[in-house]
């Protein structure tokens, strides 16, 4: 996917509900204190879950158990919805715990997973760390591990978290660990089948597991070229009826690939509370000339403004690609990509910069990206397609 949305902490979602860049947050004094008016209406089952959520840790904020179940809770609908406001609200429910050298297990896993969500990896690395020298066997701590070391294009250490969470997690999740970092070190087909065989040896999964594992398979099958498999991949896990805004965002990027912009459109239509996603919504409506494109524009421009005003660079990949797809500044997105490698190293973020590259003319500026493609052996045909681009560009006299 071009642009995060964090779908690896998928992982840590399943195994934590079963047994940076932010402000100080806010706890209110009582129940009637209004943070935001949530995207869900009054008789909402989610609004009566959160509510009472709050009241109960607003009556005893230090009670562990509580702050720990409403800051997941809010995590699980920052994944669902696109919108990193509840990343804030999580953090907030931690307060009594979150400046803590060694807090509570259950708060250093899920600090690490709000950092990780903020792309601080250092702290939350550091977090995770301490968690698995406590607690050996938290199958969450060793999933978020997996999370970061595959964004960091670190698949030896990726691969042996992924194993190290055997008897942790289902064995559908651990080899769907597995199979994913494969997929990723020059293994696609491989870890494409052996994910398959898997998912179809697994009827009982639950529907959490099958929406990870059905994504998973339609990214693979897109980077190998085989778009009709992607196609029935993604629209079976769509038809599981979960929201995602991951899976919303990816298969919007696939639509977009194969110029099915009106598709996108009625995919991502009342989705504009996402950044990631009101890009790509943007971005199918540009291509079909709407008159709310520009309008989209605008807000996108605007949200960027305030992102970098506060600091932020949650969707610094998405700024560039705004930067030369929207503004035609190949130059500002070329410096916004590059910022974005230097942590970064997943599929999506080697695409950008590559993209950028091409359009500024710099086949130097690449050079990171496709030492990386060598060296990680990856299979995409997007990336092998922008490398060829760039031989092009430097055979050039």
């Amino acid at each position: 996917m071009r642009g995060k949305i964090n779908h690896l902490l998928l992982f840590a979602v399943l195994l934590s509900c079963s047994g940076v860049g932010l402000t100080a947050p806010f706890v209110p004094v009582n129940d009637a204190v209004v943070l935001e008016r949530l995207p869900f209406k009054a008789s909402d089952p989610t609004t009566r879950e959160l509510r009472s959520l709050r009241s109960e840790l607003s009556s005893d904020p230090r009670n562990l158990d509580k702050a720990v179940a409403l800051a997941r809770r809010y995590f699980q609908l920052a994944l669902a919805e696109g919108d990193p406001r509840f990343i804030g609200y999580a953090q907030a429910a931690l307060a009594p715990w979150w400046n803590m050298a060694e807090p509570p297990v259950p708060v250093l896993v899920l600090r690490a997973t709000l950092n990780q969500y903020n792309h601080a990896f250092a702290a939350a690395l550091a977090d995770l760390n301490q968690a698995t020298r406590r607690e050996p066997r938290n199958g969450a701590a060793w999933s978020l591990l997996a999370a970061i070391h595959m964004v960091q294009a670190d698949f030896m250490a990726a691969r042996k978290d992924c194993e190290n969470m055997d008897g942790l997690a289902s064995k559908l999740i651990v080899l769907a660990c597995v199979a994913t970092v494969d997929s990723l070190a020059g293994q696609a087909e491989q870890g494409h089948a052996a994910l398959r065989k898997a998912y179809e040896a697994t009827p009982a999964a639950t529907s959490g597991e099958r929406l990870w594992v059905l994504t998973r398979l339609a990214e693979i099958s897109d980077r190998l070229g085989r778009t009709r498999e992607a196609d029935a991949y993604f629209k079976a896990a769509l038809g599981l009826d979960i929201t995602d805004a991951y899976l919303l965002a990816v298969y919007a990027e696939f639509l977009l690939d194969e110029n099915r912009f009106a598709e996108v459109v009625q995919l991502l239509k009342g989705k504009e509370r996402s950044d990631v996603l009101l890009v790509r919504l943007a971005l199918a409506e540009k291509a079909l000339a709407l008159p709310q494109a520009r309008e989209h524009e605008a807000a996108i421009r605007a949200r960027f403004d305030a992102a970098r005003m506060r600091g932020d660079k949650l969707h610094i990949q998405d700024e560039s690609r705004f930067q030369l797809y929207f503004l035609n500044n190949a130059v500002e997105a070329l410096r916004l990509a590059q910022e974005n490698w230097q942590t970064q190293h997943e599929p999506s973020d080697a695409r950008m910069l590559l993209e950028a590259a091409l359009a500024a003319k710099d086949a130097a500026a690449a050079r990171p990206a496709l030492e990386w493609l060598a060296h990680s052996h990856i299979e995409d045909r997007h990336l092998e397609k922008l490398a060829r681009q760039i031989a092009q560009l430097v055979a050039k006299p």
